[in-house]
């Protein structure tokens, strides 16, 4: 990360400023085509110290240290950072303590804030410069003027997705998941068809949402992370809004003078005033029901923004409802279906490549070439299975990238329509194509436009077969299988050959095996984003004509690292087409790849197949980051051409005639 040192206004302390994530307008918008564009030239920035004149990250009341919505649409995100607040061991993940505050004689202008990101936690470095109106806070802010937890942490996620812009519009459960690396679930409160429809199982790029039964999750009620959103001004609200969100405090149920019970929810608006008319307001006709001493106690929880209502009107004046899973304080989920500890869970990443592994639904012909996972249970427990798919992005040089969108804020231009499906498998023996014709034991139904989704199962124990897929076949992305459990359990890749380059009758394949390492400060390069990349090892190769192959010569090349899957690095290769009198190392600076196994993934091996022309080539294996040691092994296949028609005196001389690959380590 670049860094520079500046004067700050008051003291003469040099006070860190942030280059990657400037005090200016590129780290505000995107291409203006929200609302705060109209803020264009009446931003400054300011540090904390320079709004108010005993500034801190946190209130002594933390019940004024809940978050209030700026002029930004991110109010999805601020319902997700209420959930930090009521769990301080996640709170200390992502805000690490002890960092150095305002009137500190260690305090830099610096901090530091950890997001979860594809498996893994990523820290973002940020100044405390915010932007302001009028010398005041013009985005996201504390209900204490005084704390700036909310703002800085707004801050740091607005660098991580490029602009404060990028921020205007969301899913409560992509932040939930950001900042507790947990799960996060979806639900419609609308209707949900009738019980036939939801027992058939279709693929289709429609989404199907289970109802919610706030029974269901009354194990977990007070710990779980709940908020609802509406996606149209719902009829208790005072003031208009679309696509709004807001969160759930609590909700209990409560008895009647009459006699029975109504069940009270008590919802926090991130805008930080009361905006309710219904029953249940300050003197609606609703606590009448109730005895006055219970009346008193409930109205005296209500804090500024807050407001009850009962389930009737939760039900009908609002359209979802996101649960995050409560998180123990050892660190792991609990189920929001039965309060069960899932105290193991693994995870593996994986990719979907056109013409490789990206076979589309149940409904392809392909389907089968999508990537495969073994899942072992070994005794009887709860299971939950996740698919993750990463957002879609420009290019992969820094977490600070710019999204493949244009004004219009859809998740079709995020996300690929994923799903789910999971097979019982009596032998890790069987066939493929008579399994899959059977239906599956668990799956999430319909391919969703969402970035995440999720089966839970109670299985038997034995061998599981998962298969991730997107609904249209040749659909690229990357994702991440993840497997939480009660019992324990054990996840793997299913290997099997590409299949964009079948085995046939007239001709068979003869690969070459390779072993290398990236060591540090020696052969560990990193990706093509860094200077050192030419150090990595390389493996000259070269083709020969084959006038029997019209195309080219096919070759299969695959890289596999030697590392534990809960250690994985994200590798990859490039092959390079050297022109005569260079040599390797220079070409691999200076030319850019003839093929490309890339994005760099974590995972065990990567595999590309492609046909190359005569020539002289060599193949580059990395990691993404310079100096990650592993060895590894790389193969390299190419197809032999028979004719198995001829004499064997011609056959003999059709082999010496075949194109051949000579590989020698550099």
């Amino acid at each position: 990360m670049k860094e520079q040192e500046g004067r700050a206004d008051r003291g003469g302390a040099a006070l860190f400023e942030d280059l990657d994530f400037p005090a200016e307008d590129t780290s505000l918008f995107l291409d203006s085509s929200t609302p705060i564009a109209r803020l264009q030239g009446d931003v400054s920035w300011r540090r904390p110290q320079e709004i108010c004149q005993s500034p801190a990250l946190f209130p002594s009341d933390i019940s004024i240290g809940h978050a209030k919505q700026g002029l930004l649409g991110d109010c999805w995100f601020l319902c997700a950072c209420t959930s930090l607040l009521k769990n301080k061991q996640l709170l200390n993940k992502v805000l690490p303590p002890d960092q150095p505050q305002w009137g500190d004689s260690r305090y830099t202008g610096s901090f530091q804030f950890r997001f979860w990101q594809q498996g893994h936690w990523t820290e973002v470095t940020i100044d405390d410069r915010l932007p302001c109106i009028n010398s005041a806070l013009c985005f996201s802010r504390c209900h204490s003027p005084t704390a700036f937890w909310v703002a800085l942490l707004e801050k740091a996620y607005a660098k991580l997705h490029g602009s404060y812009e990028q921020l205007w519009a969301g899913q409560v459960s992509e932040a939930l998941v950001d900042l507790t690396g947990g799960l996060a679930e979806h639900w419609s409160l609308g209707d949900s068809g009738s019980e036939e429809d939801q027992q058939t199982e279709q693929d289709s790029d429609q989404v199907r949402r289970r109802r919610l039964d706030l029974n269901l999750l009354f194990p977990v009620k007070d710990d779980c992370a709940l908020s609802c959103s509406t996606h149209s001004t719902p009829r208790g609200v005072s003031e208009p809004d679309q696509y709004h969100a807001m969160t759930v405090m609590e909700w209990l149920d409560v008895k009647k003078v009459s006699g029975g019970e109504v069940r009270l929810l008590r919802i926090r608006n991130p805008w930080g005033r009361c905006c309710w008319g219904g029953a249940w307001m300050w003197s609606g006709a609703g606590w009448s029901s109730v005895h006055p001493d219970c009346a008193s106690d409930l109205q005296a929880r209500v804090a500024e923004g807050e407001f009850w209502l009962d389930e009737a009107e939760f039900m009908s004046h609002f359209d979802d409802v996101t649960v995050g899973y409560p998180i123990s304080e050892e660190g792991h989920l609990k189920s929001i279906y039965t309060g069960n500890l899932l105290t193991h869970n693994h995870q593996l990443a994986g990719r979907w490549i056109k013409g490789h592994s990206a076979g589309g639904s149940r409904n392809s012909s392909s389907y089968s070439s999508n990537p495969k996972f073994w899942l072992k249970v070994c005794e009887r427990g709860e299971v939950l299975v996740s698919l993750l798919q990463h957002r879609k992005w420009r290019n992969t040089e820094t977490y600070a990238q710019t999204p493949l969108e244009d004004s219009k804020n859809t998740k079709h231009q995020h996300y690929q329509a994923i799903a789910l499906h999971m097979w019982k498998v009596e032998k890790k023996r069987f066939n493929l194509s008579r399994m899959l014709n059977k239906p599956p034991c668990a799956s999430s139904h319909c391919h969703a436009y969402e970035r995440e989704v999720v089966l839970c199962r109670h299985l038997e124990p034995g061998y599981y077969l998962l298969i991730p897929s997107t609904y249209q076949p040749g659909a690229e992305a990357r994702f991440l299988i993840r497997v939480f459990s009660s019992s324990s359990t054990s996840l793997s890749a299913l290997k099997s050959p590409a299949p964009s380059l079948p085995l046939t009758t007239d001709g068979e394949w003869e690969t070459t095996y390779f072993r290398g390492s990236w060591v540090e400060g020696r052969t560990a390069g990193g990706s093509r984003n860094f200077l050192s990349h030419r150090q990595n090892p390389c493996f000259p190769f070269t083709v020969c004509d084959d006038p029997a192959m019209t195309s080219g010569v096919n070759v299969r090349i695959t890289l596999q690292q030697s590392r534990p899957d809960t250690d994985l690095h994200p590798i990859g290769f490039h092959i390079y087409k050297v022109r005569e009198g260079v040599s390797e190392q220079t070409m691999a600076r200076d030319e850019d790849p003839v093929a490309s196994c890339i994005p760099h993934c974590y995972t065990q091996d990567v595999s590309l197949a492609c046909s190359l022309p005569p020539g002289a080539y060599t193949i580059v294996p990395s990691t993404y980051q310079p100096d990650c040691c592993a060895n590894f092994t790389l193969s390299l296949a190419r197809r032999i051409h028979r004719k198995v028609v001829q004499s064997q005196e011609r056959l003999g001389k059709a082999i010496q005639e075949v194109s051949h690959i000579s590989v020698m380590r550099s």
